[in-house]
C-alpha cells in the first residue's frame, strides 16, 4: 500500500513540475505578445525606422496610436506652441526632445506606439 502511495506521489510531483514550467513559458509568451502589441514587423515598421532616422535633428509631427496617447506630444509637440525634435532612433525606441512654452523634456517613445512621422516646416507651424 505504501508503494502505491509512493508511486502516486512521484507522479503527482512530476505533474506539478510540468505544470509550473508550463506556467513560466506561458508568462514569457504573454510578455512577448504584450511587447509586440500593435506592431508589425513588415515593411511598414522598417519604413518607419528609416523615416525616423532621416528626420534626426528635425522638427516632426508624431502620430500616435489610440492606445498610446501622450499628453506632452498632443498638447505641445504637435501644435504651434511647441515642437518635437528627434534626437535618436533605435530598433524599438525613439528619443524625442519636446519643447513647450513652460518646459523642455526628452522622452523615449516605443516605435510600436507610432503610426506615422512627418516633417514640420516653419510655415506649417505658423498656420497650425
Amino acid at each position: 500500500m505504501q508503494y502505491i502511495a509512493f508511486v502516486f506521489g512521484i507522479f503527482g510531483f512530476m505533474a506539478y513540475l510540468q505544470q509550473s514550467s508550463l506556467q513560466k513559458r506561458v508568462a514569457e509568451l504573454e510578455r512577448e505578445l504584450t511587447k509586440m502589441k500593435g506592431t508589425s514587423y513588415s515593411n511598414s515598421r522598417e519604413e518607419l525606422i528609416r523615416a525616423a532616422r532621416s528626420y534626426i535633428g528635425q522638427n516632426v509631427r508624431l502620430t500616435l496610436k489610440e492606445d498610446y496617447t501622450d499628453a506632452d506630444i498632443l498638447m505641445y509637440g504637435n501644435t504651434k506652441h511647441g515642437s518635437n525634435t528627434i534626437l535618436d532612433v533605435d530598433r524599438d525606441w525613439l528619443l524625442v526632445h519636446i519643447e513647450s512654452p513652460k518646459t523642455n523634456k526628452d522622452k523615449l517613445i516605443r516605435l510600436e506606439a507610432l503610426t506615422g512621422i512627418s516633417a514640420v516646416n516653419d510655415e506649417q507651424k505658423k498656420t497650425a
